[in-house]
């Protein structure tokens, strides 16, 4: 299917009723995996401040299944098109492909291998009601557990690109922005970058929105984590260079801020990990500086396979709900010993550590008993593992009960149970079964 990019007019703007058009552009090579959900999960979005007039798939060079996928999707819905590039000549090419094509006030590009959640664009369009607002970027969360390292490492990085950008707006994965914008330069990396300093420069401002969230899969290799994040840090060097502007989380001053209140210290093993993502970034950093010095061209790149994997089951583990359950084994003895005003204490202490191991987005309350209920969001691996990792801390670290050196040594039994974010009912119990050689500590089912 083809289309026709002789010049388009732009449509006047804003509908009282339907709130602003929205030009919605996917660039995709070879993205069969996700191309149909991630199509699905904008074109059903409940939209109050704005609507859908047409979501335009470049495909570029695709070798597999994209193009006949997105043909079928088009022909049930005439919002849908098809551009197709038979050669792979970059994202930025496809992009200029989807600006010229596109005929909204506001277009908006998300990558293809994202899943956008309910209400984001909403939340990234209402910003446009301000004259002073020309670009919008959401909130990117990786799907990828984070029980192994580069689980960790990509969760940590995304976990610094929002801090920084809720304080200095750097926008990506997901974007709107004011149809004002003719063409971006056909050899940069890091397009949004640069439809952000064309923006600026324009003298509009930006936003960036944290409610807007976009599910994605970060490098589960340490060659695809640098390779990726090589490339990404030449493209900035390029765009400083070329357009004279320099994204936020270019700024080691910023990183290192973020990095002290991320969270990512609170375990020996997170620690561990923190540090060796810093070395992977480091490295990565300097080897796209190598690159850029040579002027090596990164607008086609390598594909990361391992970014492309399907990402809706992990979306949804990344949405879902685990209610952790942790009990101070022979509670009841520890009273008798310690007495009923120590044992509240102890009960006060353990629920203090409990919190700031898990931080401040879990909520943990204290029960009666000895027992201690934290409700976390995320992956349940991850949950169970972050559940373990306090289990096995009380075991080797008494408890301090005041400020005159009482202590007591605490054995906790704990349980996790998942309610997922979509599909049927789920609610099972996941024993972890660390201290079987002692029966009081198993959780009952």
């Amino acid at each position: 299917m083809s289309v026709d990019l002789r010049d388009r007019p732009v449509d006047s703007g804003v509908l009282p009723e339907r709130g602003f058009g929205c030009s919605v552009g996917i660039m995709a090579y070879n993205e069969e995996a996700n191309i149909a959900e991630a199509i699905g999960t904008i074109l059903g979005q409940k939209l109050t401040s704005s609507h859908i007039t047409e979501l335009i798939v470049v495909a570029s060079g695709c070798e597999d299944a994209t193009a006949p996928i997105v043909a079928d999707i088009a022909r049930d819905d005439p919002r849908v098109r098809l551009i197709e590039q038979e050669c792979r000549e970059g994202k930025a090419s496809a992009i200029n492909l989807f600006i010229s094509a596109a005929r909204s006030p506001i277009l908006l590009m998300v990558s293809a291998d994202v899943l956008v959640k309910d209400g984001t664009i909403d939340a990234l369009v209402r910003h446009f009601h301000d004259p002073a607002v020309g670009m919008v970027g959401g909130h990117p969360t990786p799907v990828n557990s984070e029980t192994t390292f580069l689980g960790h490492a990509v969760h940590l990085q995304w976990r610094l690109h929002d801090r920084i950008a809720r304080e200095s707006p750097k926008l990506g994965e997901i974007v709107a922005f004011r149809n004002v914008v003719p063409s971006i330069p056909l050899d940069t990396a890091v397009d949004e970058i640069s439809i952000q300093a064309l923006v600026t420069q324009l003298g509009y401002q930006l936003v960036y929105e944290p409610e807007a969230v976009v599910y994605n899969r970060g490098p589960a290799t340490v060659g695809d984590f640098l390779r990726q994040r090589r490339r990404i840090h030449a493209g900035h060097l390029q765009v400083r260079e070329q357009q004279a502007y320099s994204a936020s989380t270019m700024s080691a001053r910023r990183v290192l801020q973020a990095l002290g209140g991320s969270g990512s210290f609170t375990t020996p093993r997170a620690a561990l990990w923190s540090v060796g993502t810093i070395g992977l970034e480091a490295a990565a950093r300097g080897l796209g500086h190598y690159d850029a010095k040579r002027r090596r061209p990164q607008h086609v790149w390598a594909v990361s396979a391992t970014t492309k994997l399907h990402i809706a089951e992990g979306a949804n583990a990344h949405g879902q709900q685990n209610i952790l359950v942790f009990h101070i084994v022979d509670f009841h003895r520890q009273q008798l010993e310690l007495g009923v005003h120590a044992g509240r204490q102890l009960t006060r202490r353990v629920t203090e550590h409990i919190k700031r191991a898990l931080g401040s987005k879990a909520t943990v309350s204290i029960q009666r008993s000895g027992t201690i209920v934290a409700l976390l969001a995320g992956d349940r691996e991850a949950a169970e593992e972050r559940a373990r990792e306090l289990v096995e801390q009380f075991e080797t670290t008494p408890v301090s009960l005041n400020g005159h050196g009482e202590t007591a040594h605490v054995t906790l039994a704990c349980g996790v149970i998942a309610f997922p974010q979509a599909g049927p009912p789920l609610a099972r119990s996941f024993p972890i079964p660390l201290l079987a050689a002692e029966p009081a500590a198993s959780m009952p089912s």
